[in-house]
């Protein structure tokens, strides 16, 4: 038996020896390795977190891609793009940059070995992230970024069953809470920091009183004291002349006389320096009286005349107005515009309401959603049913129930909001069944356009609460307008352009229109010389040619460029204050100043011209989005999807503003409002507005071709200036060449390559190429000298170019003409 008790043991031992193996005891070397590991993640998610709130939105077309080629503009590339959307935009916001503290935190302790528990650090700060939260959804709803998508929904939440009251004393309370806990803080400690502070400023008054009432004592004494040592001195200097007298008579004196040699020499010397400062003191004294007849006299009338010239000038004629050589123009009469609705209101159909509603309160029951209370806002195409749940429901489930809501209601463009913005409801969008007409004559009319002070007002429509939708195209600055074809873009320019017409003087605005299809913007030639700008030598100033809006673009760089150089003279910050100084005569004609017009540019299918001109479009483009907001140049674009080979992110990041028709899928939506809706609309002028915030549903006004030739025949009958209004010449870099004009110059080949184009009618040097069998660099010079002489015209990009000759009989009759001159 004892035999088998000691084989069992040394069996037992290799076994334990086993599991001792894979024990995952922390050396120092590993708690160094994951410390610094912790503390670069915690520095890249702070970049990450930083970079997102400059590329945040420019990122969302990269995030939402699937093509994995698409680059990110986040610090930490596409790693950086994601970790900080789900942590700030899914997750927490701002309080998130506190996890990446903790994590840092957590990193050096390991890497410095220390013995505190981290526990109590992770633990309060966790709940001061969520409470960090919650606070930023609470107080800063309009930036939901702040909070992130967990505030915002606990927020909602909240409000809901609690109220905005409950939820700020629920946040106070959370405040007290961390306060009294964490921080050790009571009324105690409180009290008596006030009652410290109390005593510190009382001692501080007492202080300054001593202060006050010391300079007193101290010119009196500062007036004894020399007369003192004077007399002290003269004492002393009159017991050095006679000390042997004194030596014999006393032992005291003795000691005096071995003391006196070292302080009279020190004293000697300091008596002369005094005397020597006294004296030159009371040399001084006369030179006052000099000093007090110097008489200045204050020029002070011509100051004020320079600092008033600019009020005298307004007051002898009056402020600078620029209208005033266009004096007598008359704006459109509202007669001109087409009342659709006949003068009638909505009309409300109860029994379609009524059905409405018990359909989408049967289909969330058969869900076991039960309703509180349901309300119904009715709009011209849609009506908002706004619903309150019973409490413990959840809105993600009604929100997943949007396709069973539609196919009970047996209608299309079916759009639920969960939660609605600022109330603590779910709005449910159905289309009525008769929809009623926008026309652009109610927007008009309405109080809010008539009274509206912007600065370029825009009367889009009709929101679902049938109230007229005002907003300022200068405070966008840039507006996106993107949908499918034939939803209604054409029509919403039409609509900005009739808004602008109707409130804005031709000497405060001008417009340029660039229109690929040709046919949708011709109505506005006959308002060229009041309200449209062109370059200086075009024919038309609407711009139907792809080859000539490169040269617009750039020359409106060039006027952004001038407009900054004068703001810079005027010491002026944007357009608003520059036009008002000129207005009030402070700024001189004479040194280059004039007054500036609002220039809107407005293109129309923007995906045509990225197709022929490419890149040549995007830098101008680019620019005019990032720099022209502040001197009045203001960009309307027009595309049926912006995607990113459409518009780059760099210039979608400039457009906050964006009109959205309706388009035929989801990820169309994300593109271009960066949010799903636009997919569940009904067309016909239904859109979504949102500069940057929230989501709008509006029915876009209604402007027909005669209302709009209308309007255009009643501006152009009226006086108008001698020309439209003209932009700055622009000299492209891609003319032709003049070094090989000399015919002795000519290449041999040249009146075959002159054949050879003219019977293509194509300018081109790769057909030179193939036909004549050269290489690139004689095929350009050849194409040079060809455009020297007259056959082919300029470059135009990838085109070819035109060949200006049509048959060989002219050609040899052109050639003749240049040996004969």
């Amino acid at each position: 038996m004892a035999k088998k008790k000691t084989v069992k043991k040394t069996k037992k031992a290799p076994k334990a020896s086993k599991f001792k193996k894979p024990d995952f005891t922390f050396t120092r070397q590993h708690q160094i390795i994951l410390g610094s590991l912790l503390m670069l993640f915690a520095i890249a998610l702070f970049i990450a977190f930083a970079s997102y709130f400059f590329t945040g939105e420019v990122d969302q077309s990269a995030l939402t891609s699937t093509d994995g080629s698409v680059k990110t503009q986040n610090w930490m590339q596409r790693f950086g793009a994601n970790i900080s959307n789900f942590f700030i935009y899914k997750g927490f916001g701002v309080a998130s940059f506190i996890f990446a503290s903790l994590l840092f935190l957590t990193g050096l302790h390991l890497l410095m070995a220390t013995k505190k528990k981290l526990f109590n650090k992770w633990f309060w700060g966790s709940i001061i992230v969520i409470w960090l939260s919650i606070f930023l959804g609470f107080f800063f709803e309009s930036a939901p970024i702040l909070g992130g998508t967990i505030g915002f929904e606990i927020n909602s939440y909240l409000q809901v069953y609690i109220g905005s009251i409950g939820v700020g004393l629920l946040l106070v309370f959370g405040a007290i809470i961390y306060a009294v806990l964490r921080l050790k803080l009571t009324p105690e400690h409180v009290t008596e920091y006030i009652n410290k502070r109390k005593t510190d400023i009382k001692d501080d008054f007492t202080a300054e009183e001593n202060v006050i009432a010391s300079p007193e004592k101290e010119t009196t004494a500062e007036t004894t004291t020399p007369i003192d040592s004077s007399v002290k001195e003269e004492v002393s200097t009159v017991k050095e002349e006679t000390p042997k007298t004194t030596i014999e008579k006393s032992e005291f004196e003795l000691s005096v006389e071995n003391l006196q040699p070292t302080i009279k020499n020190h004293s000697v010397k300091e008596e002369k320096k005094k005397i020597e400062k006294d004296t030159s003191f009371e040399v001084e004294i006369p030179k006052e009286e000099e000093a007090t007849e110097i008489q200045v006299e204050k020029i002070v009338e011509e100051k004020t005349v320079t600092e008033n010239l600019s009020d005298k000038l307004v007051k002898e004629h009056g402020e600078f107005d620029p209208t005033l050589e266009l004096g007598n123009f008359r704006f459109p009469t509202i007669e001109l515009l087409k009342d659709y609705t006949n003068g009638s209101s909505i009309t409300i159909n109860q029994e379609e309401l009524e059905e409405n509603k018990n359909q989408i309160v049967t289909t969330l029951r058969n869900y076991k959603i039960e309703i509180a209370s349901i309300k119904a806002t009715v709009g011209p195409t849609v009506t908002l049913y706004e619903i309150i749940p019973e409490a413990g429901v959840r809105i993600s489930k009604i929100k997943n129930l949007e396709d069973d809501i539609a196919l009970s209601l047996a209608a299309l463009g079916i759009r639920i909001i969960a939660p609605m913005p600022g109330k603590g409801t779910i709005g449910i969008e159905v289309p009525n069944k008769k929809p009623a007409i926008v026309s652009m004559r109610s927007a008009i009319a309405s109080k809010k356009f008539q009274e509206a002070e912007m600065q370029l007002p825009i009367a889009f429509g009709k929101t679902i609460s049938n109230e007229t939708l005002v907003v300022d195209l200068a405070k966008m600055p840039h507006l996106l307008m993107a949908g499918a074809t034939g939803q209604g873009k054409s029509v919403g320019l039409n609509c900005i352009l009739t808004s602008i017409l109707y409130k804005k003087h031709p000497a405060e605005v001008k417009f340029v229109l660039v229109d690929p299809k040709k046919v949708e913007l011709t109505l506005f030639n006959k308002i060229e010389r009041h309200y449209l700008a062109k370059l200086p030598d075009s024919e038309e100033a609407i711009i139907t040619d792809n080859s000539k809006v490169i040269n617009t673009l750039n020359s409106l760089c060039i006027e952004m460029d001038q407009r900054y150089d004068m703001l810079k003279n005027a010491l002026c910050r944007n357009i608003v204050e520059y036009n008002a100084k000129f207005k009030a005569r402070k700024l001189n004609p004479n040194d280059g100043h004039k007054f500036l017009p609002y220039i809107v540019l407005v293109v129309d299918e923007f995906a045509d011209l990225i197709m022929t001109a490419g890149k040549e479009v995007e830098t101008p483009i680019a620019r005019l989005a990032q720099l022209a907001r502040a001197i009045g140049i203001h960009l309307i674009i027009a595309t049926q999807r912006p995607s990113v080979n459409v518009i780059t992110g760099m210039i979608k990041a400039n457009f906050p503003a964006r009109v959205a028709f309706r388009v035929m899928s989801k990820i169309d939506s994300r593109t271009i409002l960066d949010n799903s809706g636009a997919d569940q609309l009904i067309g016909r002028g239904d859109m979504l507005y949102t500069q940057g915030n929230d989501l709008i549903r509006i029915q876009c006004a209604f402007v027909d071709t005669p209302e709009v030739e209308k309007i255009t025949d009643f501006i152009g009958a009226q006086k108008a200036y001698p020309d439209a209004f003209i932009l700055p010449e622009y000299s492209g870099e891609e003319s032709g060449t003049s070094l090989d004009i000399d015919i002795a110059d000519r290449d041999k080949l040249f009146r075959q390559a002159a054949e050879v184009i003219v019977i293509a009618q194509q300018g081109s040097a790769s057909l030179l190429q193939r036909k004549l069998k050269l290489g690139y660099n004689r095929a350009g010079r050849l194409i040079d000298q060809l455009e020297a002489a007259g056959i082919v015209g300029q470059f135009e990009g990838s085109k070819a170019r035109q060949v200006l000759v049509p048959d060989i009989l002219a050609l040899e009759q052109l050639l003749e003409n240049e040996k004969n001159g």
